[in-house]
């Protein structure tokens, strides 16, 4: 995938309308071609899953994306509840209309256990 084909996608992705979301869910994120060691999407949409750590409005909100691999260490948090891995130094914001399906949620003692250990790592 390429760059060219990520700013056409973005720019489509800026003209949708906004989803409804809230924290502790974890969507498929349009979160498209990055630099460098930026997490980067996969497939057509550049997506992957991201789990919503805070809310500030329903427009912008903090999500950490997730991996399928089994990756340790203090910048990794593995979830019990939906079998991946939060990758923790990839926190950053995220706009609303980046959202293209949800997928699943935490539960609300593993949220707060990925939100200290953020607070930790920052």
């Amino acid at each position: 995938m390429t760059y060219d084909t990520w700013n056409s996608l973005k720019k489509s992705l800026s003209e949708k309308p906004r989803t409804y979301f809230n924290k502790g869910e974890i969507w498929f994120v349009s979160i498209g071609k990055n630099v460098g060691d930026e997490e980067d999407g996969k497939n057509e949409n550049f997506e992957r899953p991201v789990v919503i750590t805070r809310k500030f409005n329903n427009n912008i909100f903090i999500g950490i994306p997730l991996t399928s691999q089994n990756k340790e260490g203090k910048f990794y948090q593995k979830l019990k509840s939906f079998n991946s891995v939060a990758i923790l130094s990839q926190v950053r914001l995220f706009d609303a209309k980046r959202l293209l399906r949800r997928i699943g949620r935490l539960d609300n003692t593993e949220l707060n256990v990925l939100k200290e250990n953020i607070r930790k790592l920052i």
